[in-house]
């Protein structure tokens, strides 16, 4: 596996991406919108990967150089091309750079984030690609996606959209018709009297009625048939497009905490915008039944009897169909944070993206929609909060790439207004993570007459006022739409619902795919589940709550299951990400499991992994073999984020030695198990040559020799010994300054010579 992961790490992620089947092309499409186009990814692929976006999040300055770069970089394309006299690509290119530079110029940070966000995806993607069992929620995802329910939808919209415009035509010929009867008409009671007894006055007496029969006739057949086509709309709306709408609206929350990327919005937006269009031209042929029936009636008419039953029906379908249509296309995210929606900060602006699936261009720029937050809840929290910023704008197709009809809130910010006395004083941290609000969305359409109010909100949203509480916030979200499919709520964490242990792991496998470009396999999973429930157990079999999940202690530890994960996941994310992606890291394995898998492989093999005592720790295990032949395991004191961001962790496996009873300083890391020399698991993720101590003559007209820091631990006979000086080796000034700046006088001393522990 390690060799396949390897050999794709030679290709640029584009290139690996080009490759994948179309199922997951499809979900890379979903990436790239008005954004950040696809066209940019692919010219610029090895650019954009080169760079380093991450770091650019919270620096304006280099993402202003960023955004420069790329500017730049278009420009060359357009330079090469104009050559080339490519019209089509050189309108494209300028069209992308206005986009770009009118979305960014002023707000650099925000591309850095988009583009991050985009190769995070990627990775998340390729990740699942490779990992080719899919857990079962992401299957019903993906059932659900894929259903013949979705093509019997579109078959029958087509079915409607056609009979409606047959309708179109039986209207037409009724007015033909009825014109007819009304030249008939007058020209009969044009003539004089003495001639109305005629023979040729009562054949077209007879013909008069026989139109007027005609007209009876015709008139009761439309109404049916609009009738017809009405019964099949309301049984449409309600038994299928609604459904589909739920499963989008689940898909929707499924991808939010982590799961694959949800589509069929666009098919959606077809099937709504189509139904709308037929209910509105059978509203305008009811209307010319209603301006028929002023020219002529009857005794027994159809029209005066049908149309205002039918036109009832379509108005409420059209209500129904409109407030359906108007949907949070993408939750409120705070930039900075993109992997981690529906946790806002206070007075951290966040976006939000509202969408009418009915898309007409009568509507566009037509439509004012206001933001306003936690409408009608005054008596759920004792926190009040207003959004700051632009919070009414209007819906239109123009700043979309597919030209839907929608409206993107970029610069809304949550503010926390005063308490009144006494009601913040008994909420603590805790508290306030699992405190529920949302985002209401209003506007009103007014259409051909119809004047409709609409309403939306987002999914539960969790208010913080200190980054600190962002990893408690995010497991609140997690629990919450992983257990229901509630909009609204706000009172969940009274009395939260416990959920499968199988469906659980699988959502933490997808933390570790959208976070960090590499899901979890079947025994790192298993490891979790012995963690979260002490015991080995049967998935399908075991309930998990909340309280087990988020707020009691480990056993024996002073943190929770989920305190605990989330900083395996930081840690991995800013230290050791190209080798979690690159499968180097066991990671999450017991220590009894590790020496099962290391007592039968030769000495010097070893495998990583996190600790379980220690928060964002990582440690690597060994194992040697004593001179009467006995197997020895060896374990270094885990590896924090301090340590580590004075030395890359691949280094560190690179330049370990271990000083032996004769004081030779050797290294024991061979083989990274189960059998992979490593200098080729690792070799890729080194960040500089083997340390080599130079000769004196080398060290400059200063006359000192040149300094290198090399981890180094000392096997002692007695453990109980303390290190003497003599055992550490030297480091340069500068490598101690990074040290000391990073790591406590503690954690100094532990480092450099007491590497081993019980962890």
């Amino acid at each position: 596996m390690l060799d396949y992961a390897a050999s794709l790490l030679c290709m640029s992620q584009w290139n690996q991406v080009q490759q994948l089947e179309t199922k997951f092309l499809e979900q890379i499409d979903l990436i790239y919108d008005d954004k950040f186009p696809m066209e940019v990814r692919h010219l610029l692929a090895q650019w954009i990967e080169n760079q380093d976006w991450d770091s650019a999040y919270n620096n304006d300055p280099m993402a202003a150089i960023l955004l420069q770069n790329l500017l730049i970089k278009l420009d060359d394309h357009l330079d090469r091309v104009s050559q080339e006299k490519n019209l089509l690509l050189v309108h494209n290119l300028k069209r992308i750079k206005k986009m770009l530079q009118g979305k960014y110029q002023n707000n650099p940070v925000h591309i850095a984030v988009v583009v991050s966000n985009c190769l995070r995806e990627e990775r998340r993607i390729l990740a699942s690609a490779s990992m080719p069992v899919q857990g079962p929620l992401e299957k019903s995802l993906q059932n659900n996606l894929d259903s013949e329910r979705q093509r019997n939808v579109d078959h029958k919209v087509s079915a409607i959209k056609n009979s409606t415009q047959m309708t179109e035509q039986d209207v037409k010929y009724l007015e033909d018709l009825q014109e007819e009867f009304d030249f008939r008409f007058k020209t009969i009671h044009s003539i004089e009297q003495n001639e109305k007894n005629s023979a040729a006055m009562k054949q077209e007496m007879l013909m008069l009625q026989e139109i007027l029969n005609t007209l009876d006739y015709r008139r009761k057949e439309v109404l049916n048939k609009m009738a017809q086509i009405i019964k099949e709309m309301e049984a449409l709306v309600n038994n299928m497009l609604m459904k589909e709408l739920l499963d989008w609206k689940r898909r929707q929350q499924m991808a939010c905490i982590g799961g694959p990327l949800h589509s069929g919005l666009d098919q959606l937006q077809n099937c709504f915008t189509l139904l709308a269009e037929s209910l509105f031209q059978i509203r305008r042929q009811l209307e010319k039944l209603d301006e028929l029936l002023v020219k002529l009636t009857y005794d027994g008419d159809p029209i005066p009897l049908q149309r205002p039953q039918l036109l009832e029906r379509v108005n409420f379908l059209l209500y129904s169909l409109f407030q359906s249509s108007f949907i949070v296309e993408r939750q409120p995210c705070m930039p900075t944070h993109p992997q981690r929606p529906l946790v806002l900060k206070t007075l951290i602006q966040f976006t939000v993206k509202l969408r009418l699936l009915i898309k007409l261009p009568e509507l566009n720029y037509q439509i004012r929609v206001k933001a306003t937050i936690d409408k009608n809840a005054s008596t759920i929290s004792n926190r009040r909060f207003v959004l700051c910023g632009t919070h009414i704008k209007a819906m239109n197709m123009d700043e979309s790439s597919n030209g839907s009809l929608s409206v993107e809130f970029r610069h809304l910010q949550p503010k926390e207004m005063k308490a009144c006395t006494g009601s913040k004083g008994n909420e603590g941290p805790q508290m306030v993570t699992e405190e529920l609000h949302y985002i209401t969305f209003e506007t009103q359409v007014c259409l051909y007459g119809l004047t409709i109010d609409l309403e939306t909100s987002s999914l539960p949203v969790v208010m913080i006022s200190n980054v600190s509480q962002l990893p408690n916030a995010w497991a609140s979200v997690i629990w919450y739409n992983l257990s229901t499919n509630e909009s609204q709520n706000l009172t969940f964490f009274n009395n939260p619902p416990s959920v499968g242990l199988g469906q659980l792991l699988e959502i933490l496998s997808w933390q570790f795919s959208s976070y960090i470009g590499r899901g979890l396999n079947s025994d790192q999973l298993g490891m979790l589940a012995e963690k979260l429930t002490g015991q080995q157990v049967i998935y399908t079999d075991y309930q998990v709550s909340w309280s087990k999940f988020c707020k009691e202690h480990l056993p024996g530890k002073s943190f929770t299951f989920w305190v605990w994960l989330e900083a395996i996941l930081d840690l991995i994310k800013k230290h050791i990400l190209p080798l979690w992606v690159d499968g180097c890291i066991m990671g999450f394995v017991s220590k009894e499991k590790e020496r099962g898998l290391l007592k039968d492989k030769m000495p010097g093999t070893f495998l990583l992994r996190f600790s379980e005592s220690n928060l964002g720790g990582i440690t690597f295990t060994w194992v040697s073999q004593s001179e009467n032949g006995e197997v020895d395991f060896h374990s270094v004191e885990p590896y924090n984020k301090g340590r580590l961001t004075a030395l890359p962790f691949a280094d560190i496996l690179r330049d370990y030695k271990v000083i032996m009873a004769d004081n030779v300083p050797e290294n024991p890391l061979k083989y990274l198990y189960p059998d992979i020399p490593k200098d080729t698991a690792f070799g890729k993720h080194y960040s500089s040559q083997p340390s080599e101590v130079p000769r004196p003559t080398e060290g400059g007209t200063t006359g000192y020799v040149p300094s290198v820091f090399i981890p180094v631990s000392k096997i002692l006979h007695d453990s109980t010994d303390p290190p003497l000086p003599s055992d550490l080796l030297p480091m340069s000034p500068s490598v101690y300054a990074v040290l000391r700046e990073h790591l406590s006088p503690t954690v100094m001393e532990t480092a450099m010579s007491s590497p081993y522990s019980a962890d």
